[in-house]
């Protein structure tokens, strides 16, 4: 990013339009990695520490450091400039984010139930998206200090280093889910190779983005927050990310919720679709 600067910083014109729009991605996912960074850092001071623990809902739980992460990410990010909405799994949703032209879309901690029995998958994913698509996207895993970024059209990295997503055939494809859905993948193709469960489902999208498993799913009522920056990834190392039938996702829609996705490599991607469609597989 710094090398970017300095090839713009060096014109002694104005920029033309879509320079500035990539200056501006730019600036804004700056300001995100030190706020994720931050609020990993943060994450990690309360990790395996005894936590006051609550449900949200019938069967979600919600630890005092969700809300910890939740108020600097919000700090660092919602107020640093007017005209930027808001959506988080640990704030109340306010409708009015769906007239933001720029949206910050943030999961404090995915993988609560994870970070909680002290396991090391879960992650901090924080996204900018504007008209509907994340344009910057930082994905953190304090555990083992894998940060993962991307901004549109620039491609994705991983602790600054590029990644791309597998290429290959269904043939021992490496594939991460819900066990349900793999058990029934694997008896439509047996040649699949499941994989241990990722129980954050950012850094599940995230594995497949850094090419570590071949093609990921999740089940139906994920949300904007699981899915953004990990779709990002996806999309800038190469892959897909999409529903079963193959449609790209639309974030900042008055109900934040998706139906059952996959995400692969290009060369994957239309096989698993073909797999899946007309099948029972989320059932």
């Amino acid at each position: 990013m710094a090398s970017t600067r300095r090839r713009y910083a060096s014109k002694s014109s104005p920029l033309p339009a879509a320079d500035l729009a990539t200056a501006d991605r730019i600036s804004h996912g700056e300001r995100l990695l030190g706020a994720v960074r931050e609020a990993g850092a943060l994450a990690l001071g309360k990790f395996r520490s005894p936590l006051k623990v609550w449900m949200k809902g019938s069967s979600s739980p919600v630890c005092e450091a969700d809300i910890a992460v939740n108020e600097l990410l919000q700090d660092r990010l919602d107020k640093a400039a007017d005209g930027f909405g808001w959506l988080s799994e640990e704030s109340v949703d306010d409708s009015a984010r769906m007239q933001a032209r720029q949206l910050w879309v943030i999961d404090p901690i995915d993988g609560t139930r994870a970070y909680i029995a002290g396991r090391p998958d879960w992650s901090i994913s924080a996204a900018l998206v504007e008209q509907g698509r994340p344009i910057v996207a930082a994905l953190f895993a304090p555990v083992t200090d894998e940060m993962f970024f991307a901004v549109a059209g620039s491609g994705a990295t991983l602790n600054g280093a590029p990644i791309k997503v597998s290429d290959g055939t269904l043939d021992g494809a490496r594939v991460a889910g819900p066990a349900g859905y793999l058990n029934r993948l694997r008896t439509i193709d047996p040649r699949l190779v499941a994989m241990p469960k990722i129980h954050s489902l950012a850094l599940r999208f995230a594995r497949v983005a850094q090419g570590g498993i071949d093609a990921a799913f999740a089940s139906h009522n994920s949300h904007d927050w699981d899915l953004a920056a990990a779709d990002l990834l996806v999309h800038e190392a190469g892959g897909a990310l999409t529903t079963f039938a193959g449609k790209t996702l639309i974030y900042n829609r008055a109900d934040p919720i998706h139906e059952s996705l996959l995400a692969a490599g290009r060369d994957r991607h239309p096989a698993l679709v073909d797999l899946v469609r007309g099948r029972r597989i989320d059932s």
